[in-house]
């Protein structure tokens, strides 16, 4: 499978759900957007390595990691998103010390905080850009109002991908003790989003 590299076009907030946050990666050679739904810390730390002129007090936990790994001659090579299930994915860091290449699996905003630290270029493959990757349409109407309309279709763009859904008729079939099991699943996943809807669901019948 072809791996298609990816930069950081933005991060945005959502007006529907408190605390939650879409970074935006741009295909580098293409026109697609890969919104992925992270954390409030996760953004503020994506946030800061982009902003190169703040500098926090005292090391966030990602700047801690680079001083670690820092100390111990370890880099990141880069970093691949590499899997799409059920609406999360799965992403791993590319490794080395002393010319030897380990792959170590994490969550994809914490690797994407990683890589802006590590200076390290950020991959996909080909079908998962397929799968997930959202054209933004401008109307170049004028130079200067692309930027302008650019943002105002992440934002609908960031809207409809965090928007608050109704719990699907699939939930409300189940029983309460296949309802427990699927919200351990869920967590187990990192499916936050759906452990929501499940707990919220579980909720109302108790």
């Amino acid at each position: 499978m072809s791996l298609v590299r990816l930069n950081i076009k933005g991060i945005s907030y959502s007006q529907t759900q408190n605390g939650a946050y879409a970074l935006i990666l741009n295909e580098v050679e293409g026109d697609r957007k890969l919104p992925i739904v992270i954390g409030a810390f996760e953004a503020q730390s994506i946030a800061i390595a982009l902003e190169k002129e703040i500098s926090p007090p005292r090391p966030l936990t990602h700047d801690l990691f680079k001083n670690f790994a820092d100390r111990f001659d370890i880099v990141v090579k880069q970093v691949i998103i590499h899997k799409l299930v059920d609406g999360v994915f799965y992403s791993s860091l590319i490794c080395e010390r002393d010319k030897i290449e380990e792959i170590i699996d994490a969550r994809t905003s914490d690797a994407i905080a990683l890589a802006l630290r590590f200076q390290a270029p950020i991959f996909t493959y080909k079908n998962i850009l397929d799968k997930a990757g959202i054209y933004l349409k401008v109307n170049p109407k004028k130079e200067d109002e692309n930027e302008e309309q650019d943002s105002v279709l992440m934002d609908e763009l960031v809207a409809n991908e965090l928007e608050p859904s109704q719990p699907s008729e699939s939930l409300i079939s189940k029983t309460l003790e296949e309802l427990h099991k699927l919200l351990d699943e869920a967590v187990a996943n990192e499916d936050y989003e759906k452990a929501a809807h499940i707990r919220d669901e579980i909720s109302k019948r108790e």
